[in-house]
Formats: structure tokens, sequence, C-alpha cells
């Protein structure tokens, strides 16, 4: 079965906007796992805009699953992720000012600085993943990075399900026999939704796990966030 991680940096946005800490993020954390979610994913930006670093550091008192952090590794990045010890790092190649993750990394061009990097996250025990292009250069570029896992960036899949071409999957197929060809484990995120991702789940071999955020969340305002994250992990089997 594909893990569901939830990625909960919408919950401190809604908290964010009013100040104060409702709703609680730590709680609603420890609440999306006993709803049966198997991970907590947070996405820190140096404009603390959504989770904040602090979040960070205080959420591993009630993460019992896997908790995995996203984020660009410049030097405040790395240091929380050193200082708070994941499970999982997933590194992203966002801009500062990015609304939202937009591309996966060039693993041929950023080669070295990928393996200083993932060799001191691992030197700590902390699983590395590197958010990735449906590409096979880009893949087997990761394999040389030292990284365990790519995180296969989604939106393009998203787009071309949504306007009923079921086709758009055919280069995250590819992409993915790559990596388990190469010993790459295979994560995927960004647009997936109660209506995609089980059609994803049932064509790319190997899939570990998923990371979702923005659509559980809104989904769950009609929905109810229990209900719906019960619906994930149905989708999911």
């Amino acid at each position: 079965m594909t893990k569901l991680s939830v990625n909960i940096n919408k919950i401190a946005t809604l908290r964010n906007s009013r100040g104060g800490n409702i709703p609680d993020v730590i709680k609603t954390a420890k609440d999306i796992q006993d709803f049966g979610a198997e991970g907590i994913t947070v996405h820190p930006r140096p404009d603390e805009r959504h989770i904040r670093y602090q979040d960070a550091r205080n959420l591993p008192s009630v993460v019992y699953t896997e908790f995995n952090i996203e984020g660009n590794p410049i030097k405040k990045f790395v240091d929380l992720v050193l200082e708070v010890k994941p499970t999982q790092v997933t590194l992203v190649p966002d801009a500062e000012d990015a609304i939202t993750s937009n591309a996966g990394w060039d693993t041929i061009k950023h080669k070295d600085f990928l393996i200083d990097v993932i060799a001191e996250f691992k030197a700590n025990n902390i699983r590395t993943s590197i958010f990735a292009d449906p590409v096979v250069s880009m893949i087997e570029g990761a394999a040389k990075t030292g990284t365990d896992r790519i995180e296969l960036y989604t939106e393009a899949y998203a787009s071309d399900y949504e306007k009923g071409n079921k086709n758009g999957i055919a280069p995250y197929i590819e992409a993915a026999k790559v990596a388990n060809e190469i010993g790459l484990g295979i994560n995927a995120g960004h647009d997936l939704n109660l209506d995609n991702v089980a059609y994803f789940k049932q064509n790319i071999p190997g899939l570990l796990e998923v990371s979702i955020g923005h659509a559980l969340i809104a989904e769950s305002l009609y929905l109810g966030l229990e209900n719906v994250v019960q619906m994930y992990l149905n989708r999911l089997k």
C-alpha cells in the first residue's frame, strides 16, 4: 500500500491569516494521524508565510508516523533539518518568492551541490528525496547524487487528467520504471486529489508515498477531514 503523507501547510496558512493559534497546527497533525494518515509533511519557506520554522521544531512531539520536511536547501533550511532530524527531507528547488513548487531539480546541472547536501543529511540518518520531473535523464541524474528517493512532480499529470487525457501519465510510468531499475524509491506529489490519485497509484510501479496538502484540505471543507483521509487511504490500497 502506498503511504499517505498529509501536507499541513494550508492549516498553517489559515491560522496565520487571523493570528493566534486557531486552527492548532500541532493538534491537527496528531488528529490527521489518528484518522489513519501514515505521515505528516511540512514545507517551511524563508518568509514563514504558512508553516513556521518553530512549527517544524514542535511537530516531532506529536508525529508518531513519518515526518517529512520539504524545502530548498538554503543554509537556514539545512540547519533546521539537522536540528529536527525528520524521517525524510525532500529537496525542492523553490525560488524564495515562489507561490508553490513549480519544477523539479536539474539533477545534472546541480549534481555536485546535491551530492554535498545529501551526504550531510544521510550522515545524520535522514532519508533523502529529490523533487524531480518525469524525465529519464533527470531520474538517472538523481541516482548519481546519492539520494534514497525521488518525488515525482505530478502537476502535468493532474492537468492532463483533468482535461480527460489519461495518456499524460505515460512519462511518469517510464520514469518510475527507470527509478525502480536503478534502485530509487518513488514518492509523488503536487495537485494530486481524490479524482486522480487512484489512477496514478494503479499505474506507477513501486509508488511508496504520496504527499497531498492543498487538495486534501480543500476537499475537507465539504467532506470533513477524517472522512477525506479515509477516502484517500481507500484509493491508495
